[in-house]
């Protein structure tokens, strides 16, 4: 009788023992899957913690964008004009100073801008990769406004009146672009002067040479390695004739007449800016005066 007892008790012990263990066990897989569910939460949290770091720096890249053109160079505090040697727009006086009708106009224009002008020159051939990549900030040298242009650069209004004229020795035989067929013809490089030459069906049919620059046409004319140069009506009325070293160069005929603009990035706001400067500048008689030292006309 007495080992039946103990034997109920001890089964008694082991049942208990049994509910304890299992007791225990369930506890620990509940705190293991506690754990899991916190750590779950935390990868979570530092998921959206990333992808919100991620915006933020998106967010300031975008905004680093969108800086404007203006703000960019009076953060600089100089626009950096690039300009080719080209009278009367752009060239150097007898001191060696820079000087100029585009030259004074930019200057007066920095001014009223708040920044200072820092003159660079350019080939002209490769004028819009230099502004693109910010080696200068714009091009101020007598530029002609086409609609390609406009369609790749920030162009402002019309300031200046041009035209392409065919130049050649005094007495050389001239009726039309036809008399040109066959002979030697030249022209700067990039400029309106030769898109005009590539327009022209008797100028097609000339020898075409392009030059660096403009003036480098005229010393062609003036060796006689050139029969023709199509040049700016600018330039050729400033640095041919009476008094200067072309005396024995003419101008024969007058090509397309055409408009003067300063080009910025595409897009730049400081194109804006600068419209609203030539507006004072025509209303106060300023760059009326200008043209009239320069012997240019303004453009209407």
């Amino acid at each position: 009788m007495r080992k039946l007892k103990m034997k109920k008790i001890i089964s008694l012990l082991l049942t208990l023992i049994m509910i304890f263990a299992l007791a225990a066990c369930g506890n620990k897989a509940a705190d293991t899957s506690s754990d899991t569910e916190v750590s779950k939460s935390q990868d979570e949290s530092d998921l959206s913690q990333d992808k919100n770091n991620a915006e933020e720096t998106k967010s300031e890249d975008n905004e680093s964008q969108a800086e404007s053109d203006l703000s960019y160079v009076k953060g600089n505090g100089k626009l950096v004009i690039g300009y080719t040697k080209y009278a009367p727009m752009n060239y150097e006086d007898e001191n060696g100073e820079l000087t100029g009708f585009d030259t004074e106009l930019a200057i007066i224009t920095c001014e009223k801008l708040g920044v200072k002008p820092e003159f660079v020159e350019i080939n002209w051939d490769t004028k819009e990769i230099e502004l693109n990549a910010k080696t200068i900030d714009c091009i101020w040298n007598g530029l002609t406004i086409t609609p390609e242009r406009q369609q790749t650069m920030e162009i402002t209004k019309p300031y200046v009146k041009n035209a392409q004229v065919v130049l050649m020795k005094k007495g050389a035989a001239y009726d039309s672009t036809e008399s040109l067929i066959g002979k030697t013809v030249v022209a700067e490089q990039g400029s309106v002067g030769e898109e005009t030459i590539m327009a022209d069906e008797n100028l097609k049919q000339a020898n075409y040479v392009p030059k660096n620059l403009q003036t480098d046409c005229l010393l062609e004319l003036k060796s006689g390695t050139a029969d023709a140069a199509v040049l700016d009506l600018t330039l050729a009325k400033t640095m041919t004739g009476e008094g200067t070293n072309f005396e024995d160069i003419v101008i024969v005929d007058y090509l397309a007449e055409e408009d003067y603009g300063v080009a910025f990035r595409k897009g730049s706001d400081i194109c804006a800016e600068v419209n609203k400067i030539f507006d004072e500048l025509r209303a106060d008689g300023i760059m009326a005066a200008l043209a009239e030292k320069y012997g240019l006309e303004l453009a209407e």
